[in-house]
């Protein structure tokens, strides 16, 4: 089949609830994709960072094929011989005493957000149904009905109310308004520590340690959301470690699996994790031996390979780079690690042409928030890549040979 034939089916057959690029992707390797006409390009997107170790990483593959001989799904009602040892993992490469494993990320995000609640009414006494998160504008923390209900976006909630209640919202990297915002029935702040759908955005200096000190003053749990700017995305372990803050809870996923299966997880002490007992809370497939192997893989990849270094390195040289580029269309580079926003100036109009140009010279961004082009590649990327990457950007973003 054409690309064309691949996209006229997916017109006729999928729900309209994305806007892709108009490619057809058949393997990958490595930073490396190839389209159905066998066309290479550079992912400069690493699935939302849910590849961080490349595409199809050797280890995480023979670890995938492996558990896939011996036993893929026992549900919850029964252990297997890799949850153990996966939880084991988790816990001590983040200094978490407990893990509960999930499978998406708003999986993640619904039972922080169950455990917070219930921590507020049994641990700090709490009357019943009066729980508060405090929650920050222009988030993004997944797709759910609940989660939706307290986004700023119009977009995410348009014909999905009623919403859930219970969830205020201040402005995102704003320490007086999260303190003015605590009543005594708040349970938790419930924060990106870099803002990723919203456009990467980077808070202001002091703010996760800020509010850290704010949370722990009043008695609130704070809760960061580390599915997309986790596990060395960065340039550290969590995005957190910028200001040496430990959050009470953390959620995780994306590339805990490598992009092998979904496998997402809530970090707690277990003061905050003893709240769930037997049925309160569960997934069929959350803890499977196949997810659970492929995680131990994928952990092991990050830690022994060193990604989070590796963005911090080359993250810095690359941004510093593109800040370098002289073009009339590029207001601001901003971002942390391998996570790097290019912001169009709105008078250049949206981000997505440019996205189309970089795909014709075989560069994969995004656009996000209309005006940003965001730049992640898999961190398992070298400084020759990211070269032919910056030369690409450059004649995209050039005024002389711009094509949008």
């Amino acid at each position: 089949m054409k690309t064309s034939d691949y996209l006229a089916q997916v017109d006729k057959y999928s729900a309209a609830n994305y806007h892709p690029l108009p490619i057809i992707l058949t393997r990958g390797e490595g930073v490396w994709v190839w389209d159905s006409e066998d066309r290479k390009y550079m992912d400069c997107l690493a699935a939302y960072s849910a590849v961080n170790q490349g595409h199809r990483h050797p280890r995480i593959l023979e670890a995938a094929h492996r558990q896939l001989d011996r036993l893929t799904l026992t549900s919850r009602a029964f252990h297997n011989d890799q949850m153990g040892p996966f939880l084991q993992d988790l816990c001590e490469y983040t200094g978490f005493e407990k893990a509960l494993p999930m499978n998406s990320g708003a999986e993640a995000v619904e039972t922080g957000i169950k455990a917070a609640r219930r921590w507020g009414y049994e641990t700090k006494g709490i009357s019943d149904n009066k729980a508060e998160i405090i929650v920050c504008e222009n988030n993004f923390h997944g797709r759910t009905t609940t989660i939706v209900g307290f986004s700023s976006e119009p977009a995410y909630k348009r014909g999905f109310g009623p919403f859930t209640p219970g969830f205020k919202m201040i402005p995102y990297g704003d320490l007086d308004a999260l303190e003015a915002a605590i009543t005594p029935n708040t349970v938790a702040f419930l924060v990106e520590p870099l803002q990723g759908e919203g456009g990467v955005v980077v808070p202001p200096d002091g703010f996760l340690s800020g509010a850290r000190s704010v949370c722990s003053d009043n008695n609130v749990l704070l809760v960061a959301d580390e599915i997309q700017t986790g596990l060395g995305r960065t340039g550290k372990r969590f995005c957190c470690d910028w200001e040496d803050v430990t959050p009470d809870v953390v959620l995780v996923g994306k590339a805990l699996s490598g992009g092998f299966y979904p496998v997402s997880a809530m970090l707690s002490q277990d003061s905050v994790m003893s709240v769930f007992k037997p049925g309160d809370h569960g997934s069929t497939f959350g803890g499977n031996p196949l997810g659970a192997a492929v995680a131990r893989a994928a952990l092991a990849v990050i830690r022994e390979e060193k990604l989070a270094e590796r963005a911090a390195e080359l993250g810095s040289w690359f941004m510093e780079a593109l800040r370098q580029i002289d073009s009339p269309f590029i207001e601001e580079i901003r971002g942390r690690g391998l996570m790097i926003g290019a912001v169009v100036k709105k008078e250049h109009g949206p981000a997505r042409p440019f996205c189309e140009a970089l795909m014709e010279r075989g560069l994969l961004a995004k656009e996000t928030h209309e005006q940003v082009v965001r730049f992640a590649p898999p961190l398992v990327v070298t400084r020759d890549e990211l070269q032919w990457a910056l030369e690409q950007v450059t004649e995209v973003f050039s005024a002389v040979s711009n094509t949008v």
